[in-house]
């Protein structure tokens, strides 16, 4: 592993301490998180792209352990075994993370904020962005391209659809993973079951069985067959998945026409407020107007506090089909990258709602932020 810290010009840290200086006179509290973390979480919560580049180590008792591929999930796990869990606090930082990358060091800066716990979520996702344009014109791009996204509204779509609970936790699954996506509804659509023929029986038969028995059945004969854990996943985590495959080859066929109602919806693109207007046109038009009001109502407040914020919405590119590669996002996403240039977001975050209850929180706790990419910002000019 190249253990360099990859940042650019030689002033590009001094800049990056004085951008997280201004985040603390914001009101975010400093904090530098341990560097070797718990791997579980990240191989459960993080998505596919940031599963195959950590780097893992095992300590002597078996525990799986690696070096923090970010720091969304270490933040929110020391929040939480913090006295201020379950209430409001808002954290920066800047340190190193660790990810396999074949064309750069494997160790690079990012700096970031999470904001927990805080009820005015419109409010607060459109400070995250405003807080982003602040790290690029920091660094000298003052005007960056705008991408945001909102996952809320596609999981919206899926859960007012008449399809089986374990259909629709995997299209929103899988929604940011467009192949699977589509092969998902081509399933659908088919109505058939593309599990290989010799399990078929056995998936019927568990797709119709109680299911803490046949979890019980499914961790027992993994046990039996000295399965411990694949993967970093745990012979009970196993037994969930193999338990989900037999519900998802039930007997469930979707209508083309809904699937023709996703493909639509996954089109819309324009500012907000365009995109607002054919998202509630198209929501009246396929009788779901209720089921998507609220989350509607809430992208709409976004957009306002945006606009209060003096944010150009006609600057803003929206995309029904945009997301990150995070599985843990539950909303509002974004990424500002530089218009004269193609490659990888400089400042990219959103809204994880579901991240701290799956990290233990007894309770469902709104959070939301964004890392800054300093290796890709040192290469600008002098601050602004």
């Amino acid at each position: 592993m190249d253990a360099r810290v990859t940042t650019g010009t030689a002033g590009s840290d001094a800049r990056a301490e004085a951008m997280i200086a201004s985040y603390e006179r914001a009101g975010y509290a400093r904090v530098a998180p341990a560097i070797l973390q718990p791997a579980e979480p990240f191989l459960d919560l993080s998505g596919e792209d940031i599963r195959k580049r950590m780097y893992l180590t095992t300590a002597p008792g078996g525990a799986e352990f690696c070096l923090r591929p970010d720091l969304t999930i270490p933040v929110s796990r020391d929040y939480l075994a913090s006295p201020a869990a379950g209430h409001v606090a808002g954290f920066c930082y800047l340190g190193p993370v660790f990810r396999h990358r074949n064309d750069a060091p494997a160790e690079f800066l990012q700096a970031g904020i999470e904001s927990f716990g805080r009820p005015d979520q419109a409010a607060a996702d459109a400070e995250m962005l405003s807080l982003g344009l602040e790290a690029t014109a920091h660094y000298g791009l003052a005007a960056p391209s705008i991408q945001i996204g909102d996952v809320a509204l596609f999981a919206a779509l899926i859960a007012a659809l008449d399809l089986p609970p374990a259909w629709k936790r995997r299209l929103v699954k899988d929604f940011n993973r467009k192949t699977n996506l589509a092969q998902d509804l081509d399933r659908l659509v088919l109505g058939g079951n593309n599990a290989r023929p010799e399990y078929q029986g056995v998936l019927a038969a568990l797709a119709g069985s109680d299911p803490k028995g046949a979890h019980a059945l499914v961790t027992d004969l993994l046990s039996i067959a000295g399965i411990n854990a694949v993967g970093g996943r745990s012979v009970a985590e196993i037994a969930d998945r193999f338990l989900e495959q037999s519900a998802l080859g039930a007997s469930t066929k979707l209508p083309r026409e809904v699937r023709s109602l996703i493909e639509r919806f996954l089109a819309i693109t324009g500012d907000p407020d365009e995109a607002a207007a054919e998202l509630r046109a198209l929501a009246a038009e396929a009788g779901m107007l209720s089921a998507l009001t609220p989350v509607l109502d809430l992208f709409e407040s976004r957009t306002g506090f945006l606009a209060a914020r003096g944010i150009d919405l006609k600057s803003i590119r929206f995309s029904t089909s945009f997301g990150r590669g995070f599985d843990y996002y539950t909303g509002f996403v974004f990424e500002l990258t530089d218009p004269a240039r193609t490659g990888d977001p400089l400042v990219a975050g959103g809204r994880y709602d579901g991240l701290l209850t799956r990290l233990g929180a007894p309770a469902p706790i709104p959070a939301v932020g964004f890392a800054v990419w300093i290796e890709r910002l040192a290469v600008y000019g002098a601050a602004a």
